[in-house]
């Protein structure tokens, strides 16, 4: 409280309100290879159809990645994907030899300042379906751009503007027929004539009217700034239909300044890079001409501020161009995937809780597991397993899938934080028309997420209440009684199906080898909630006195959260101890506040045995122990 020193009314306020925060238990993360998509870059991915539009459909070499995440949006929707790096993908380009634009960072360190060899745009990212990007763009000057005969492109349809002293030849192979001003023809070689003809820029129906001098431009006593844009898909491999329009930019600048209405960027490079899902901008067009039509000055370049007496230089020609070059590479080694994995260890960025891995090899699930989750200790790797020496999906029963199974279990680490299920199961593509096997670790940790929705983190995510798997046809490896005994003893948990009752996660438990609480998935999740918020409520303890009443404060924050906990089944006991005991004057000069917190969690029941004991009609059922 501050001194006064006359007298007064000083107003303070006090907030003892806080609370343990909720904090989020379905989040996933997943990195993989796609064919579109920003490299190195999470991307906040809501559904199926979400993936499709950031990251492209699925193909052969990228079906396990794309199902794998698609099939974990099947149960949520909240999923960061990463798109691996690879060694030879490459950017289609307007000219020159591709290169390699991985995300924002890439381009705006090596080309966000133009003035480089690739022309006027470069496809968003690496990829084949970059070509089959056309970009196309006018101003006024090109809106109708007169022509003189010698300018004719065979092919092309134009207007008589005007005569001159004899009427336009026929077109080839049409005999005796002239043009009066108006008509339209398709040039061919033998075109002659005086006068002019014009030829519509090809997506002038795009736009309601002409591009001019803007309003902003205007006001700054510039002319001749605006341009529309279109980018096309040219080859269909977008929309399925070639020559689609897929994106239109009215109305943009050439002036490096220029503003809307609303105070918002309008000038042409900026509205493309920060709205289109296809293009970067590279270049100016050097397609231009050094005066301004109907200004009779000379212009000024593109990029320059608008100003008194400025006019931008006319294009000569609409700029027509289809990007080119695009590569994919889409096969991501270990180490690229690892790479990808490796970002999610940032805690303090990336909020996540489950993480499928898709189709991984022993080393990448090791990698992710040791590096990632034990790193951040709060959330919980998803692994299936594949043959350790070939790298293939394991099919068929019997002993011999059980030991390829066992094998791949015993290449990975023994922790909490790492989940193996058994296997793929075979689903149908509807993008490609064919059934492919898929890991079924986008399923389990889905499954965790929907248990979260309809239950909590601390229930179990097997079982046929909550381990039903969706979208299978077949699974790759379906274990019986006697190997599932042999599975589960090993901590693979074994994905069943029951004939009329469906596929289902038939275990919980962790990697862990070490018998204890923590080898089941209910109670690994059930601490990281706990540890998760508890710890965020603990950080407005900070630079506080270590006191009795701070220590209380602390005490009566956690408690009604964890009898919370326990109303809703999480826990069965608890205790939180937090006084001068463990908190003695050595702790408190080293400036250090402790709090230990003692859980009793609540176990899911995975062994049932039900005795059944016929007794004689003249018998009590207390004789007999009932």
């Amino acid at each position: 409280m501050p001194f006064q020193l006359s007298p007064g009314v000083a107003v303070v306020e006090k907030d003892f309100s806080a609370i343990i925060p909720a904090v989020s238990t379905t989040a996933g993360a997943f990195a993989g290879v796609f064919t579109w998509g920003p490299v190195l870059d999470p991307v906040t991915i809501t559904s199926e159809n979400n993936l499709v539009s950031r990251f492209g459909k699925p193909t052969d070499e990228t079906a396990q990645s794309f199902f794998t995440a698609a099939n974990f949006l099947a149960y949520t929707n909240n999923l960061l994907v990463v798109r691996a790096d690879t060694a030879t993908h490459r950017n289609a380009v307007a000219a020159g030899s591709a290169v390699k634009i991985n995300n924002f960072d890439a381009y705006d360190d090596s080309y966000a300042s133009g003035s480089n060899s690739i022309g006027e745009w470069a496809a968003k990212f690496p990829g084949k379906l970059g070509n089959s990007i056309k970009v196309s763009f006018a101003d006024s000057n090109t809106w109708n751009p007169i022509v003189n005969d010698e300018d004719f492109v065979a092919g092309t349809t134009y207007v008589i503007a005007t005569l001159g002293d004899t009427d336009w030849n026929a077109v080839a192979g049409t005999v005796g027929l002239t043009y009066a001003v108006g008509d339209s023809f398709v040039a061919d070689d033998t075109d002659t004539g005086t006068g002019t003809a014009y030829a519509p820029w090809t997506y002038k129906n795009e736009f309601d009217t002409a591009p001019s001098t803007s309003a902003y431009a205007t006001s700054n006593g510039s002319s001749n700034d605006e341009l529309h844009v279109v980018v096309v898909d040219v080859d269909g491999k977008w929309t399925g239909t070639a020559g689609t329009v897929l994106e239109k930019f009215a109305f943009v600048s050439k002036a490096s300044d220029a503003k809307k209405s609303d105070g918002s960027n309008n000038y042409y490079k900026d509205v493309v890079n920060s709205q289109s899902k296809y293009v970067w901008w590279t270049d100016h067009t050097t397609g231009v001409l050094t005066s301004v039509a109907g200004v009779g000055t000379s212009g000024v370049a593109w990029g320059t501020t608008s100003g008194t007496g400025i006019g931008y230089k006319d294009l000569e020609l609409p700029v027509t161009t289809t990007l080119s070059g695009g590569v994919d590479d889409l096969t991501a080694t270990d180490g690229q995937l690892q790479t990808a994995y490796a970002i999610f260890a940032n805690a303090e960025q990336y909020d996540i809780s489950l993480l499928p891995l898709g189709k991984a090899s022993a080393t990448v699930a090791t990698y992710v597991i040791n590096n990632v989750a034990e790193v951040r200790l709060d959330c919980v790797v998803f692994v299936s397993p594949q043959d350790v020496s070939s790298g293939d999906v394991i099919v068929g029963s019997g002993s011999d899938a059980v030991d390829a199974l066992v094998a791949y279990r015993d290449a990975l680490p023994s922790s909490s934080y790492g989940v193996l299920d058994s296997g793929y199961k075979y689903q149908y593509d509807r993008y490609n028309d064919k059934y492919r096997y898929i890991p079924l670790n986008g399923d389990v940790a889905g499954l965790c997420a929907r248990t979260d929705y309809t239950n909590d983190p601390w229930w179990s995510p097997g079982g046929l209440n909550r381990g039903q798997v969706k979208n299978v046809v077949k699974l790759a490896v379906n274990p019986g009684k006697a190997e599932r005994d042999t599975l589960y003893k090993s901590g693979v948990n074994p994905v069943v199906n029951f004939p009329g009752q469906g596929t289902v996660l038939f275990g919980d438990k962790t990697l862990q080898a070490k018998p204890s609480a923590f080898d089941r998935i209910n109670v690994r999740r059930l601490f990281i909630v706990l540890e998760k918020a508890i710890a965020t409520a603990a950080k407005f303890q900070l630079f506080e006195f270590n006191d009795e009443f701070t220590r209380a404060q602390f005490k009566n924050l956690v408690e009604p959260f964890l009898r919370d906990v326990q109303g809703r089944r999480g826990v069965t006991d608890f205790r939180v101890n937090c006084d001068d005991t463990n908190n003695t004057g050595e702790v408190i000069d080293r400036n250090e506040f402790v709090a230990d917190i003692y859980i009793k969690p609540n176990r899911s029941i995975n062994f049932i045995t039900l005795t059944f004991v016929a007794a004689r009609s003249s018998v009590n059922f207390s004789e007999i122990g009932a």
